[in-house]
């Protein structure tokens, strides 16, 4: 039984991206194939040449929304930071706040001169808030005009274009940060995974607290996962089902994307079909992935449920191996780094 310490590794902290790529698809790409166990490099505008015609790319739709937002305690004046990180019912919202202190259940916030009003109503278990909004108008537009991108804690620099955190098919918003194994994308990729003949078929998940949260406990089934919402519509569900009775193989763009997969086929007996609700899977090593053949994902962080989930797709060892040679190659880590494919 491995342990959270068994999911570390030695990073360099000058490795850690922090800004975008000029051009999306001009990362690296490091290749593991689980045939052979070898290990290969290249640039990611050639991941394409690891996909037959008849394959599938299964991507996020997701959109990250400028879920940070600064406010202050009308009574004191103290200042205050909420995260956005699910809607759970109307202007209720799951958030994180800083400091958490000056958030106690009927404490009252406002934010952008009184733009935007909120009252907490609740106090989570994994210390979180449960929000209530007042505004007038449309919520995500007074969002937009008062909000942040919420980049991750890793990235100290300011990102100059705030769509450059999205995917160039960002369409449906919710989360509070971005399937980055996505960024990679370009239209002119787009277009030339079209001419081969491999279908783009898109499904959502809202990413949310998971993300933010590591792993503190030593025994990994003591970590509980956050829920996340999921959605595969009819067309995207018969489209996957297609590629799998021609004897093509499904790429999961992401871990979120292999999340929702293998979430439905956990919960259909295996099948694939037209679901949404709510995911808390935690794939381990042990995992027998049910809907995934092949996976495109960045670079994640020491000791994460990400790195054990990538372990569970080959396995642990040759997972570090590629990170130690990733590290050796001067790849970049995380959010704005490079990427992997395991074949």
């Amino acid at each position: 039984m491995y342990t959270t310490k068994d999911f570390d590794f030695y990073l360099p902290e000058e490795l850690i991206a922090q800004t975008p790529l000029e051009d999306r698809s001009a990362s690296k790409l490091l290749v593991l194939n689980r045939e052979d166990d070898k290990v290969a490099d290249t640039d990611f505008k050639h991941v394409l040449d690891y996909l037959e015609p008849g394959d599938a790319l299964v991507v996020n739709e997701t959109r990250v929304i400028p879920a940070r937002i600064f406010g202050v305690k009308p009574d004191t004046g103290a200042h205050i930071e909420v995260l956005l990180l699910n809607n759970t019912e109307g202007d209720k919202w799951e958030t994180l706040v800083k400091p958490g202190k000056r958030a106690k259940v009927g404490t009252e916030l406002s934010f952008g001169d009184g733009k935007l009003k909120a009252t907490v109503t609740e106090r989570l278990e994994h210390g979180g808030r449960i929000i209530e909004f007042d505004y007038e108008g449309i919520f995500l537009e007074v969002l937009e005009s008062l909000g942040e991108m919420p980049l991750p804690p890793y990235i100290k620099e300011k990102l100059d274009d705030p769509d450059r955190y999205q995917t160039i098919y960002a369409k449906e918003n919710g989360s509070a940060a971005a399937p980055t194994a996505g960024l990679h994308f370009t239209p002119e990729l787009f277009k030339q995974a079209e001419e081969k003949g491999i279908d783009i078929i898109p499904l959502v998940l809202h990413v949310g607290l998971g993300t933010f949260r590591p792993v503190s406990v030593d025994n990994l089934e003591d970590h509980a996962m956050h829920s996340e919402f999921y959605s595969l519509s009819p067309d995207s569900a018969e489209r996957i089902n297609a590629v799998k009775e021609r004897g093509g193989k499904i790429t999961a763009v992401g871990t979120t994307s292999v999340r929702t997969l293998e979430t439905i086929a956990n919960n259909h007996y295996g099948e694939i079909v037209a679901d949404s609700g709510w995911t808390d899977i935690f794939i381990t090593p042990g995992y027998e992935f049910k809907a995934v053949d092949h996976l495109i994902t960045n670079f994640h962080l020491p000791q994460s449920t990400l790195v054990m989930l990538v372990s569970a797709f080959y396995n642990r060892d040759a997972i570090l191996k590629g990170y130690n040679h990733a590290v050796e190659e001067k790849y970049r880590f995380f959010s704005f780094g490079d990427a992997m494919i395991i074949l």
